[in-house]
């Protein structure tokens, strides 16, 4: 049996996901945060709506928002929300992008949710119960050399030494001699490749909370790691990233640590 949070959480991804679609269907104007970080109505509305279905039910709750929320991460009850994840592609017609959705009870994860609408694809976890993909239970690959594996990527808005370093680190990666390299836009769902044992492993040298409170549990609750970049425990603040399946992890560290901009 679902707990009132993990309920909540399927409701408030729903409820942000049918803004989503129906922006992505109709169309919408996008506005410049920053170099190649845009928003759009279709984010505000979406995560308005995440915050009404969680409010409805715990109003007293902290919600931490991408765009409009600042919810205070030391609060006992934390909601962490990405309306729409992976922006670029929404604004392109890519449909590949998600809500997400994770509540942390004292800093630590309990439930997530990550939601892509337009392909009505669920992956769901919940601490000590596994992480599921469209209600099938999955882990991650089993795989113990990196030349066994494709590795997922991301890259921040940064394009000038956080992306130079993300390069050079591809490079480091193709010599170790993997399978490949993926980036798909979408760090939730990169985060998702890797508790579904598609990707071996997954970095980022930059994320914010939102871009990974739902992904991280799913990963852990697959059976694989994360950590920050230079092996330390993830933070609930800016960070780098690096998910695994485990056994890859080392292997992983012994590559990007040295290129992680400090």
């Amino acid at each position: 049996m679902l707990t009132p949070e993990q309920n909540i959480a399927e409701e408030a991804a729903r409820a942000g996901g049918a803004v989503a679609a129906r922006y992505f269907r109709e169309g919408v104007a996008m506005r410049t945060k920053d170099i190649a970080n845009l928003v759009s109505d279709a984010d505000v509305e979406a995560e308005h709506a995440i915050a009404a279905v969680i409010r409805k039910t715990f109003p007293s709750h902290a919600i931490l928002g991408e765009e409009a929320h600042e919810g205070d991460t030391t609060a006992e009850h934390l909601w962490i929300v990405d309306p729409i994840d992976g922006t670029t592609n929404f604004a392109h017609q890519i449909p590949h992008f998600a809500v997400s959705v994770a509540y942390y009870h004292h800093g630590v994860a309990q439930c997530g949710v990550i939601y892509n609408p337009i392909r009505e694809e669920w992956h769901s976890a919940a601490k000590g119960q596994g992480a599921f993909h469209d209600g099938r239970k999955v882990q991650v690959d089993d795989a113990t050399r990196l030349d066994q594996s494709v590795v997922g990527v991301g890259f921040y808005y940064d394009r000038d030494a956080m992306m130079q370093a993300t390069l050079e680190a591809i490079g480091d990666l193709k010599r170790r001699q993997i399978h490949g390299i993926r980036r798909f836009g979408t760090a939730s769902l990169d985060l998702c490749m890797v508790g579904l044992g598609r990707f071996g492993a997954y970095f980022e040298f930059q994320l914010s909370p939102w871009d990974f409170a739902a992904g991280r549990l799913f990963v852990e609750e697959a059976g694989g790691k994360v950590t920050d970049a230079l092996g330390n425990p993830l933070p609930l603040a800016r960070s780098s990233i690096l998910a695994t399946n485990g056994p890859l992890h080392e292997p992983m560290l012994d590559v990007i640590r040295s290129r992680c901009p400090q």
